[in-house]
């Protein structure tokens, strides 16, 4: 599950192009990435929508790395995705564990120590996203930013939950984020608007 955690890459085509989304999944697969979440917020047609996530699961599959939904549980269960992710504003974790718990790996996103205390109550959870740790313009609704002290009280409180760092990260700051204690990171923006995806995946490697 750690491991998994390593480099997460989160894209759909509110990220890029939806001509460009797939070859950038291959690429950033081939380079090395360890986990990928389909998170679609501009398609509305839920066929498209289903059609896009087969396909990036597909290539998850190729290259033998863990396919995640954000947000969809009903079309997670439908393809059968390797974990389902959610935040606080989503359909509530209790309900997500209803449905999904034994099916596929389950993480939520907190942006408080408090959701974090909370977050322990479920022994169904993976892993928790925990940010945005820096300013981010991938995400309109981003919550307040996190800094790296989230990650510090979580791990100083006692909660042993893995943990993915997310928000505004680049590479250079990898060290400091393992440091406070998170598994890995989850990048948006980092990948989708790199010049060379390969050094990019390289350089948080």
């Amino acid at each position: 599950m750690r491991d998994m955690l390593k480099i997460y890459f989160i894209a759909g085509t509110q990220d890029v192009p939806r001509d460009k989304l797939l070859p950038i999944l291959e690429t950033s697969l081939q380079s090395g990435i360890t986990c990928y979440q389909f998170r679609e917020k501009e398609l509305a047609n839920p066929d498209e929508i289903e059609l896009l996530a087969k396909s990036c699961q597909k290539l998850c599959r190729k290259y033998s790395v863990p396919f995640f939904i954000n947000d969809d549980v009903s079309l997670a269960l439908k393809i059968g995705a390797d974990g389902i992710h959610v935040g606080q504003d989503d359909m509530a974790i209790s309900d997500v564990i209803a449905s999904c718990a034994g099916k596929m790996k389950i993480g939520l996103s907190v942006n408080t120590l408090e959701q974090a205390k909370n977050a322990t109550k479920y022994e169904q959870l993976d892993y928790i996203g925990v940010g945005p740790i820096f300013e981010t313009s991938s995400k309109v609704d981003a919550k307040p930013t996190t800094g790296l002290e989230l990650l510090r009280d979580i791990r100083q409180s006692g909660i042993t939950l893995p943990m993915v760092a997310i928000g505004g990260i680049t590479s250079g700051q990898m060290k400091e984020i393992r440091k406070a204690g998170a598994q890995g990171v989850a990048v948006i923006s980092a990948i989708t608007r790199s010049e060379n995806i390969a050094q990019t995946v390289a350089n948080f490697k």
